[in-house]
């Protein structure tokens, strides 16, 4: 990768990240803001964010109420601020106001090889060890062998049973495989709280990685009793050469400085959005380079292999509780294979790419591609928070 000292910065505007239909949606923001002394919950009202803080203190706060909804349309609230200010507000810097990422005390969780078209690439990862010289040769294999046999099965289905069984006589099978066709499906730990980036940031991946990609997702963001109260969209990068290796690095290639980026906003769910919704929502990616290469895709919720509310209820149950929420990435149909360095390579990023991950019911996530080791460091945790709230009596 080239250096990112001198990286082009995208230009950002309400009329580039608000959904097609903002007036009709419930939108949750958070907000730095230098003034207040911390993060501030606001809503979304057309092209002015207003402060919430004093009505919830955190999204967390505000996801437990029924009338979350209500509040985020109509509550009275303290100052406000220009959506387009916010936007142009430079990443990383302390003393202006500007967007955060729109969940805060709720653990930042994801499935995994929740479609089949990735499951395959995630398969091709492991046969070539990380190593992106072979992935043109293993995925032409592996794709002539399994491609077909993955179509329309059910994970933890008899057929899926079967399918197995056919693998692993072809010696085929793979731990990726297990998960996505089997009984149980990957969720783990994406980011720590508090450390997600929002809109406008530096997304982080690491130096040493010479092979990933972004993972254009959408997040569902769910309350303590496990109720679906939002959605929004979200960016799990990807590092493909680490957890090639071995799927026990899937912390080092998933959970770095910046590498989780979530947002623009949280759309709540009301009567004009449904979990239908959800499962009907379509998300596109768009790589630019800095030296003007172009990378298009697409995910579809409707081509996922587990319905949303399967994987809500593969993280949360009386196994597991989350007393301040979870925001959930659902998995990514899109695994880039074209190739952009050599041939036979396929994707990987350059610094200074700007990752544009966009669905028209929920606005545009954009960030600017950077080592992880220079993205801004992250410095405020849980007891700033704290801290910060009490201060402005909030507590």
């Amino acid at each position: 990768m080239e250096s990112a000292a001198a990286r082009p910065r995208p230009v950002l505007t309400a009329g580039t990240v608000l959904p097609e239909d903002a007036g009709r949606a419930a939108l949750v923001a958070r907000v730095h803001d230098p003034e207040a002394g911390g993060p501030c919950v606001a809503a979304v009202r057309g092209e002015r964010v207003v402060d919430l803080t004093a009505v919830a203190p955190t999204v967390s706060d505000l996801l437990e109420r029924d009338d979350a909804a209500e509040v985020v349309r109509e509550a009275d609230g303290g100052r406000a601020w220009r959506l387009d200010d916010l936007l142009g507000a430079p990443p990383g810097q302390g003393d202006v106001p500007h967007l955060l990422a729109p969940v805060d005390l709720q653990v930042v969780k994801a499935a995994g090889v929740t479609f089949a078209r990735s499951l395959l690439e995630r398969v091709i990862e492991e046969r070539t060890g990380g190593d992106p010289a072979q992935a043109a040769r293993v995925r032409e294999r592996v794709v002539r062998l399994v491609g077909g046999r993955l179509d329309g099965i059910r994970p933890g289905s008899p057929e899926a049973a079967k399918a197995k069984e056919l693998l692993l006589a072809e010696g085929l099978w793979s731990q990726y495989l297990e998960v996505g066709i089997g009984p149980d499906p990957e969720v783990f730990t994406k980011a720590p709280v508090l450390s997600a980036v929002g809109t406008g940031a530096d997304i982080g991946v690491l130096r040493a990685s010479v092979w990933n990609n972004p993972e254009p997702e959408a997040v569902l963001v769910v309350d303590s009793r496990g109720r679906v109260r939002g959605a929004t969209l979200g960016n799990d990068v990807n590092l493909r050469d680490v957890e090639g290796r071995s799927a026990l690095l899937l912390s080092r290639a998933k959970d770095n400085n910046a590498s989780c980026a979530i947002g623009p906003f949280v759309r709540l769910l009301d009567d004009g959005f449904g979990i239908d919704a959800v499962r009907s929502l379509d998300i596109d990616l768009r790589v630019e380079g800095p030296d003007g290469y172009v990378l298009r895709g697409s995910s579809s919720l409707r081509e996922i292999s587990r319905d949303v509310l399967d994987l809500v209820s593969a993280t949360y149950g009386a196994h597991h509780q989350y007393p301040d929420g979870f925001a959930l990435f659902t998995g990514t149909l899109f695994a880039p294979t074209e190739d952009r360095r050599a041939p036979g390579e396929g994707f990987t990023h350059e610094y200074g790419d700007t990752v544009r991950i966009s669905s028209p019911r929920l606005g545009a996530l954009v960030n600017t591609v950077v080592p992880s080791e220079e993205a801004p460091p992250w410095t405020s945790g849980v007891r700033a928070l704290m801290r910060s709230l009490a201060r402005r009596g909030l507590l």
